[in-house]
């Protein structure tokens, strides 16, 4: 099915990126995920792990700026899934998913997989898991970066800087 969407006397310059429109009311449109690139407001990276520990390693090795970073970046943890749909369904901004493998009762390899399946335009994952013969499901999962338990920090950092890019 093919559906046809005209915006009358759009302004001029406008830039519809990323956007969701609503054509029941009104046409409005407002963003969906992430900001346009070149944006200068703060990268928001998504942490999902049900173990607190993993959630407070994943943000001390964050820390306040990504190596290379001219701004630094905004982290915001969740213990559940249920928490991180709802900020998902209040079209917050969302620039990186770092997702724990091993978290109960919802895995953050089968959450990754959903989000990929349900998010247009999807921002990029990262998982952690515990162990290497993971790495497969971690594909499966549509994870852009893979990581390990402990978190080791250099490696943290390097991958999510490149992922912000």
């Amino acid at each position: 099915m093919v559906a046809e969407v005209v915006f009358v006397n759009p302004e001029v310059g406008t830039t519809l990126i990323n956007m969701e429109v609503n054509v029941y009311d009104s046409i409005n449109a407002t963003p969906v995920y992430g900001e346009p690139h070149g944006s200068t407001l703060s990268p928001v990276i998504l942490v999902y792990s049900d173990d607190q520990s993993v959630r407070a390693a994943v943000t001390a090795a964050l820390g306040k700026q990504l190596p290379g970073a001219k701004r630094d970046h905004k982290v915001v943890d969740f213990a559940t899934a249920d928490a991180l749909r709802l900020y998902l369904a209040e079209k917050r901004k969302v620039d990186l998913f770092i997702l724990d493998g091993e978290a109960v009762p919802e895995g953050g390899l089968g959450l990754a997989h959903a989000l990929k399946d349900e998010i247009v335009g999807c921002p990029p994952i990262m998982v952690i898991i515990q162990r290497p013969q993971d790495s497969w499901l971690a594909k499966w999962s549509g994870a852009e970066a893979v990581i390990s338990h402990p978190v080791d920090p250099f490696t943290l950092g390097s991958k999510v800087a490149e992922l912000l890019k």
